[in-house]
């Protein structure tokens, strides 16, 4: 009896067991091949995704941190071609709010089918974004980036540059920093269904890294008014193009780089590719009579010359090399100080020729002359200045009064450094000096010639060709220079360059304002007319700006 009952509860759970393995061997092929249709579907549902995580650009600001270059959040819309199935109506409202015809979508599309994803449009304003998103279109996905905003627009455009769709720097100073600037993408785990629409955000793999903050030397109030000042001196006298240029004597540091014409970053589609070069780091020209101070201070280190030596101009003419050097009026006899208020050709002609040719040259290239200002900025000229073994007397003669050598506007600036700082160049920067502490330099001019040219370009400003670039209340020292534009068939007649460097103030330097203004077409073009007014304005604006106390007493 008891070994039937044993018998019986065997039987009942081998019975169990096998039920049990039964129905597993069931659920098994129905899984694998009545339900394999419904598997597919569901892997097809869902799959593992890594996408990226947008970095934020490094912004650019003033030396106030104030936003010259800032990246705002973006939408960019891309579709999948194999599941974008829209009605007709959804087309139709599609592109007109990408302001394109359903034609060219359906074929930009089509063009595309065997990929999975295609862009439509990249950086979409949010509220554009929301409009598409409303309309439940199959397959139209959005995808979050970042876009560069300029506040300053056309102001500092050339200076800044910009960059391209991806947010990478290919103009000014966004792509000379872009290592700098540039985040580094993060990186999640996401599930994403057929369409490749994420439905859920699983884990987080890498943060993204932001972008570095980049900080100018730049004021962007000097900056401005420099350029709007600018635009309408080009425009009052018909030029070309205009560069100025602000820098603080005692850092180095470029408080304003202005250009005009300009152009808006924001919306560069309508301008040409001369419109994006900062003209005051990358054009060269020959300065003229703005170089006839390192001519004489050349002399004047022979020890050959003082101030009060005497210099026979009459009669306004002198043959060199079978040559003819002119003045523009008859200046008669002048000390060396009336050569440089009258900025006659004559005189600093007389006084150059005295030395051999390494006398000049050697101290225009210490200067900074032909060399690169080493600013960073990308594609910075390096201009050009005749060797010594090439320069006869001719050459030599037309070398004191600014012909024979190439500038740039911000080179030129850079040499003047030496008569505000007793003979010292300093480097010259477009970042920000924190700590504002004085730069050393390096004496390329003796200290007291330097001091000399200094108190002789003050008497230019006081009584001579530079009148028009008097600030009230403050001392001003500066050269006016006008100079022919050289074309293919030599120096023409009709094209100038009118232009205007000064110091202020003088008892205490603490800004230079470079002026230059490219053919001039109507109310003058030399540059005591043309450049000397707009060097006043943009020096008082800055003097008042920066709290510079003045140092002339004005009557009231």
């Amino acid at each position: 009896m008891k070994k039937t009952a044993h018998r019986a509860r065997l039987f009942v759970v081998a019975s169990f067991f096998i039920m049990l393995l039964g129905i597993l061997i069931w659920r098994m092929l129905d899984l694998m091949v009545f339900d394999r249709q419904f598997l597919r579907g569901q892997g097809n549902a869902r799959s593992l995704r890594v996408v990226d995580i947008p970095a934020y650009r490094g912004m650019i600001t003033d030396r106030e941190g104030v936003a010259l270059a800032v990246s705002t959040p973006v939408q960019s819309l891309w579709v999948n071609p194999k599941v974008f199935k829209p009605t007709p109506s959804q087309l139709k409202q599609l592109s007109a709010l990408l302001d394109e015809t359903p034609k060219q979508i359906s074929m930009h599309i089509k063009a595309m089918h065997k990929r999975g994803f295609v862009y439509l449009r990249r950086q979409m304003t949010p509220m554009q974004a929301k409009e598409i998103d409303a309309l439940k279109i199959p397959g139209v996905h959005f995808q979050e980036e970042f876009k560069r905003y300029y506040p300053e627009a056309d102001s500092t455009a050339q200076l800044i540059g910009f960059t391209n769709v991806d947010d990478n720097g290919i103009e000014g100073l966004e792509l000379a920093y872009q290592h700098w600037l540039v985040g580094f993408s993060g990186k999640k785990r996401v599930l994403k269904d057929r369409t490749g629409r994420i439905i859920e955000e699983l884990d987080l793999i890498s943060h993204s890294q932001p972008g570095h903050s980049l900080q100018l030397s730049i004021d962007r109030r000097i900056q401005f008014f420099a350029y709007h000042e600018l635009q309408n001196t080009i425009e009052k006298f018909g030029a070309k193009s205009g560069s100025v240029v602000v820098l603080d004597t005692k850092t180095g540091e470029v408080l304003a780089i202005a250009n005009s014409p300009s152009f808006n970053p924001n919306a560069r589609s309508r301008y040409t590719l001369d419109s994006y070069r900062n003209k005051a780091l990358t054009d060269t020209f020959e300065p003229g009579s703005v170089m006839k101070p390192f001519s004489i201070a050349s002399a004047l280190d022979t020890g050959r010359f003082t101030p009060e030596t005497i210099i026979d101009t009459r009669p306004s003419w002198m043959i060199v090399h079978g040559h003819t050097i002119r003045d523009v009026h008859n200046y008669g006899v002048l000390d060396v100080t009336g050569v440089l208020r009258y900025s006659s050709n004559v005189g600093v002609t007389k006084m150059v020729l005295t030395s051999p040719p390494e006398q000049l040259i050697d101290l225009l290239m210490r200067a900074g002359i032909g060399q690169r200002t080493e600013s960073g900025y990308p594609g910075e000229s390096e201009g050009a200045i005749v060797r010594a073994k090439d320069a006869n007397p001719f050459v030599l003669a037309t070398l004191s009064f600014g012909y024979g050598m190439y500038v740039t506007a911000a080179q030129l600036e850079k040499s003047y450094l030496v008569f505000a700082n007793q003979g010292r160049l300093l480097p010259i920067s477009l970042l920000h000096n924190e700590n504002q502490q004085a730069v050393e330099g390096v004496q390329i001019m003796n200290p007291k010639t330097a001091n000399q040219i200094l108190m002789m370009l003050e008497a230019v400003v006081n009584d001579g060709t530079g009148k028009s670039a008097q600030v009230p209340g403050y001392r001003v020292a500066g050269k006016t220079g006008t100079a022919r534009v050289a074309g293919k068939r030599g120096y023409s007649e009709r094209r100038y360059i009118g232009s205007f460097i000064g110091i202020a103030p003088v008892s205490n330097p603490r800004l230079i304002v470079a002026v230059i203004i490219n053919e001039p077409s109507k109310g003058g073009y030399y540059g005591a007319a043309v450049a000397a007014p707009l060097f006043a304005k943009v020096m008082t604006m800055a003097l008042r700006i920066l709290d510079v106390q003045p140092d002339q007493p004005t009557n009231l």
